[in-house]
């Protein structure tokens, strides 16, 4: 399966701020620090179309021109440390198969301009039914981060701010689940459907991640649909036709 295309986030730099200083005072000197830059860059494995998808940030993170190679597994494992594409390629497997999500540290080698760390994070998309229709991945670059042994911190905050992006990507992935139920129960557009769900989620005090993921594991037959929600639901569904 070739793989989907990465989309990469912007770059983003802390700025170093300068204290103001009166007309024809001398200026400062700039702070010494580096400045820190951060490519968080994205990459999707839809099952369904048999397709691999990486943003442009994703070519840019790996050194690759975009448009100059097809996004795929191959070429993500090509530019990965040799001791790192093992492990890579069974993380991206398993959440392929067994709708594992993963977090797992790597290195990626960039032609002519040496190592990136960076953490390669996946969160399976399923249908109702559970299986993987869909892998949302994130590639993170931490190599211009402070090292842990300077910052004690650090690396729980790297861990705390993973778990955010796997949360975000859960979510994402329960709400378009549920937004295409609701689409075939109401016979509704893409945005009304979501309107819907933010609907519900205010009338009856819910997170709408929470009522998405209520809806499609009713879907799925393993829980009942909470009473409030089907009630909103099947007033938003249009009348059966009866049949004469």
């Amino acid at each position: 399966m070739s793989s989907p295309a990465l989309s990469r986030d912007r770059i983003t730099a802390l700025p170093v701020h300068e204290a103001p200083t009166q007309p024809g005072a001398p200026r400062s000197p700039r702070p010494t620090q580096p400045v820190i830059h951060r490519i968080i860059a994205h990459f999707r494995y839809d099952l369904l179309r048999a397709d691999v998808w990486w943003s442009p940030e994703m070519f840019a993170l790996a050194g690759v021109p975009d448009g100059a190679a097809e996004a795929s597994t191959e070429l993500l494992l090509q530019h990965l440390h040799p001791e790192d594409r093992g492990r890579a390629l069974r993380a991206i497997t398993e959440a392929c198969t067994a709708a594992r999500p993963f977090s797992v540290r790597s290195r990626l080698v960039r032609p002519g301009s040496g190592q990136r760390a960076i953490v390669l994070i996946g969160e399976p998309e399923t249908d109702p039914d559970g299986h993987v229709v869909a892998v949302h991945c994130l590639a993170v670059d931490l190599t211009d981060c402070p090292e842990p042994e300077k910052v004690p911190d650090r690396t729980a905050a790297l861990e705390a701010e993973v778990g955010q992006m796997r949360a975000a990507m859960a979510s994402r992935a329960a709400i378009e689940q549920a937004k295409g139920i609701l689409m075939l129960l109401t016979s509704c557009s893409d945005t009304v459907a979501f309107e819907l769900l933010a609907h519900i989620s205010s009338h009856t005090h819910r997170k709408v991640r929470d009522v998405a993921e209520s809806i499609t594991e009713s879907a799925s037959g393993r829980v009942q649909l909470p009473d409030d929600v089907r009630a909103i639901i099947r007033d938003a569904c249009p009348p059966r036709r009866s049949r004469r």
